[in-house]
């Protein structure tokens, strides 16, 4: 029974991330993204206009305003790109 449970859980993790880096490659509305784990020359290949937030031993969390942003990340060598920087469920006020 505890098996199953743990499965389930790992399962929905997966598949949240899954989803999450799904939509950074096809929509810009993330401000920012999260790149996890990335490769050791992966900054060195960011595109023009990308700016570095953040950086420590497991991820970097870059912002831009280019079009394609999670798809270009990805082509400059990301493995995998998270979106940052959303206010989720939290209205805007004016």
């Amino acid at each position: 029974m505890i098996t199953k449970i743990v499965l389930t859980g790992f399962a929905v993790v997966i598949g949240w991330l899954a989803v999450l880096a799904g939509v950074m490659l096809v929509s810009d509305a993330a401000p920012a993204a999260l790149v996890m784990f990335p490769d050791p020359t992966f900054l060195n290949d960011l595109p023009q206009g990308v700016a570095i937030l953040s950086q420590n031993a497991v991820s970097v969390t870059l912002i831009s305003e280019m079009s394609g942003f999670g798809a270009a990340l990805y082509r400059a060598g990301a493995i995998v790109v998270l979106p940052a920087g959303l206010l989720g469920c939290v209205p805007l006020t004016s």
